[in-house]
């Protein structure tokens, strides 16, 4: 098979995989990468929790990470590591992918940042990233043998100004927790309260002695809730599922498991749908997120319908175009109905 020149898209796990599987195959991949280190959304940043507008806690505000400072992992970490690089805590062998410190099988996301590092170290991946830059277009070239990729890197001295160049191929592996999705309530227009969505939660304080709603139970809503919990007056959950027993047994004197929510009021109150009302100071969404890919144009044929991508064949190619574009890391569901996992598995 001919060497081909590859652009991957994100240097988190599925990028730095899909780059040394690409190498080992005698191809030469260029990752591209927002961020100026490797770890896609492990890259904890905690520039959000002082964002100063609502806009900014709703929306995506230009930060990838969707870390908050208490997160751990809700798989073990001998299901998170690659098969030939386990991810296991250190047992005074010095093994390259072993840590020291936390020895819980679960472990927090600064750790999973550090086997990610190490993985890029071990397989030599960080001279095929070019950090601090950004894909901002990928289209078929005239004679469609080719991709063009265009591009920004903040590290030249020049700014930000656009570059393209052609690849043989290309693997999109940009994540999937960087777009935030909102609950849709009525008379939320008018509701004076803060909103903010988990991926600009980082830390409870600016929450203490508040009356928070927090809409989704589902592990980030189940957590954040918790953390919340610790400094607020109070802690209400709107789920539309009815609790688990996990979500009983650890719950907090001061905080209340509700139906949906239904409406917000102007006087700060929220309605739940069993007629259940309480007036709030804030809304946490813990609505999850969708897929995004903003730097494709139409004529790759990739389309996302109610948070679905497709088509593809096998959660990866589009039949038209097969192989010359894959996407990696798409767990939540696609055109075939396919659910993922939680929110820790891998891209």
């Amino acid at each position: 098979m001919p060497s081909r020149r590859v652009a991957v898209i994100g240097a988190g796990a599925a990028g730095l995989v899909a780059a040394r599987e690409l190498r080992r195959e005698g191809h030469a991949p260029v990752v591209f990468e927002r961020a100026a280190a490797v770890g896609g959304n492990w890259l904890y940043d905690d520039s959000p929790a002082s964002a100063a507008s609502a806009a900014d806690l709703l929306g995506a505000g230009g930060v990838h990470s969707s870390l908050y400072a208490s997160l751990r992992t809700n798989l073990p970490r001998e299901c998170m590591g690659f098969l030939d690089f386990p991810f296991v805590p250190d047992d005074g062998a010095g093994t390259e992918s072993s840590y020291s410190g936390d020895p819980r099988r679960f472990p927090g996301h600064a750790e999973v940042l550090q086997y990610l590092e190490a993985f890029a170290r071990r397989f030599d991946l960080h001279g095929l990233v070019r950090f601090e830059t950004e894909v901002v277009r990928v289209r078929r070239d005239d004679a469609g043998a080719g991709w063009k990729v265009s591009y920004c890197s903040r590290k030249l001295a020049h700014g930000s100004s656009e570059q393209e160049e052609v690849f043989d191929a290309v693997v999109v592996c940009n994540g999937h927790l960087a777009e935030p999705h909102i609950a849709d309530i009525a008379g939320i227009d008018t509701w004076p309260g803060k909103q903010m969505h988990s991926h600009n939660y980082r830390v409870p304080d600016s929450f203490h002695g508040q009356a928070v709603v927090v809409i989704g139970s589902a592990p980030s809503g189940h957590e954040i809730s918790r953390d919340i919990a610790g400094v607020a007056k109070e802690v209400h959950v709107g789920r539309r599922s009815p609790p688990t027993s996990e979500m009983q047994s650890t719950a907090r004197a001061n905080l209340w498991l509700h139906p949906m929510v239904e409406r917000a009021e102007e006087d700060g109150s929220v309605v739940f749908k069993d007629g259940s009302r309480v007036k709030a100071d804030a809304i946490v969404h813990c609505t999850g997120y969708k897929y995004n890919f903003p730097f494709l144009g139409d004529d790759v044929g990739i389309y996302v319908d109610d948070n679905r991508v497709g088509p593809l064949y096998q959660h990866v190619f589009p039949p038209h175009l097969a192989p010359h574009i894959s996407f990696i890391g798409l767990h939540i569901k696609n055109l075939t109905g396919v659910r993922g996992g939680p929110r820790s598995r891998w891209a």
